[in-house]
């Protein structure tokens, strides 16, 4: 659902007057009602109609001078002022929409987040581990896993168990991919049955000069 944009009040009565020029019911060299009328009928200041009209000048839909009022000087000008500004408000419209999708973006993955360390926190204090339960394991400094991505380990292919995260420098990345890499200093969260996570350790325990690879 596309959300309302607040849309100045004398842009809206320079476009409600283009609609009327539009619709005929002000004709093209025709005299239009002066300032203070406008004023009364819209319910604004004289200011805010003079707004109005100058933005209905700058696009050639009127000339206005003093002493001689606001004459409507070509309807075509004033299809082209409603088209512009109806697509500006679209892009901003559009815009503020992007915004909003962002930040639910932040919300949610903040939420999956905190949720996925009090799994974390839980699986901490537990003493069975199950499948569904992450295992958070250090990489060592020798590992031959140190500077691969979790495509090119093959991780999963030797070990059955699923990365979910890694934790680095306190921060935790969330489903990193094949293209996850592994950096020292790093720990890994996985799940798996039993003896998966006993492949794990095993993998993970061999040294760069072990790797079969």
């Amino acid at each position: 659902m596309r959300q309302n944009v607040d849309v100045p009040i004398y842009r809206k009565i320079a476009l409600d007057l283009a609609g009327r020029i539009c619709s005929g019911e002000i004709r093209e060299g025709t005299r239009m009602f002066g300032r203070s009328t406008l004023a009364g009928e819209y319910n604004v200041s004289p200011e805010t109609i003079r707004r109005a009209v100058n933005l209905l000048e700058d696009m050639n839909v009127v000339v206005s001078s003093h002493g001689s009022g606001i004459y409507v000087s070509s309807v075509s000008s004033a299809y082209a002022f409603i088209e512009k500004f109806q697509n500006k408000e679209s892009i901003r419209s559009l815009k503020n929409e992007i915004k909003s999708l962002i930040q639910k973006k932040k919300d949610i993955e903040t939420e999956i987040t905190d949720k996925l360390e009090r799994i974390i926190d839980y699986s901490d204090r537990l003493k069975n581990i199950n499948a569904l339960t992450p295992l958070e394991i250090d990489i060592e400094k020798d590992s031959h896993l140190i500077g691969k991505t979790i495509s090119e380990s093959k991780f999963w292919q030797n070990t059955g168990a699923t990365i979910i995260a890694i934790r680095r420098n306190g921060t935790l990345l969330l489903s990193p991919g094949p293209y996850g890499g592994f950096e020292d200093g790093d720990s890994i969260f996985v799940v798996g049955d039993s003896s998966t996570l006993a492949r794990v350790r095993e993998f993970m325990s061999r040294t760069a000069g072990a790797d079969p690879s």
